[in-house]
């Protein structure tokens, strides 16, 4: 006899992960916890789709987290590599330190 995990289960999972990822980025101040925490968010909606999907019987969610999945992707490298021009030019990656606007 196969046990499926219920719906609401996966949905709890993803609601506390996504919770866990916004009091990250709400606050923590280092630029790289911060991005990992938006990981953290982007995943537990990934968490989501493929729950629907698979409770619904349709694939559209599965194929919708592959292109979330590339999008997550481009935001690393791009926020990445904006820690380290950031780093290079104000010796620090804490948020709160940094003031691009100051003359």
């Amino acid at each position: 006899m196969i046990h499926s995990v219920p719906l609401e289960y996966y949905l709890l999972l993803s609601g506390i992960i996504f919770t866990i990822g916004a009091l990250g980025v709400l606050t923590r101040r280092n630029a790289i916890i911060i991005f990992m925490c938006i990981e953290l968010m982007l995943n537990s909606v990934n968490l989501t789709l493929v729950s629907f999907s698979s409770f619904l019987g349709d694939t559209a969610g599965q194929i919708f987290v592959f292109f979330v999945m590339a999008v997550a992707a481009a935001e690393a490298t791009v926020g990445l590599a904006i820690v380290l021009a950031l780093f290079r030019n104000q010796q620090t990656i804490y948020v709160d330190e940094v003031n691009l606007m100051k003359w």
